[in-house]
């Protein structure tokens, strides 16, 4: 029954959250603030999400073969490489470290 009320307020919630995004007025949205405000979140939050990912285990921080993929796809990127060959040198790195190490 706990699993039902937990969908049932994420519903309302996700629907509320929807409701006021369209009830914000456009001068309001309009504003170079806000625009670059909504340029660089999405940035800044995915940037987040792949230092979460790749140091922490649980409430450890660890630095293991997934910091090693990361470090590769950064020169990949510094190099200028092609999106897949930034993916490919990650992933060929990690696994190589992680077939080094154990």
């Amino acid at each position: 029954m706990n699993v039902w009320i937990a969908v049932a307020v994420t519903a309302v919630g996700c629907y509320a959250v929807k409701l006021i995004g369209l009830l914000v007025p456009a001068g309001l949205l309009e504003r170079p603030l806000v625009q670059r405000l909504a340029a660089l979140l999405p940035v800044a939050l995915l940037a987040a999400l792949t230092a979460q990912q790749t140091f922490a285990d649980g409430h450890d921080l660890v630095v293991d073969a997934r910091a090693a993929g990361l470090a590769a796809a950064a020169v990949a990127l510094l190099l200028r490489a092609p999106f897949l060959v930034v993916v490919a040198a990650a992933v060929v790195v990690t696994a190589g470290a992680r077939a080094i190490t154990g």
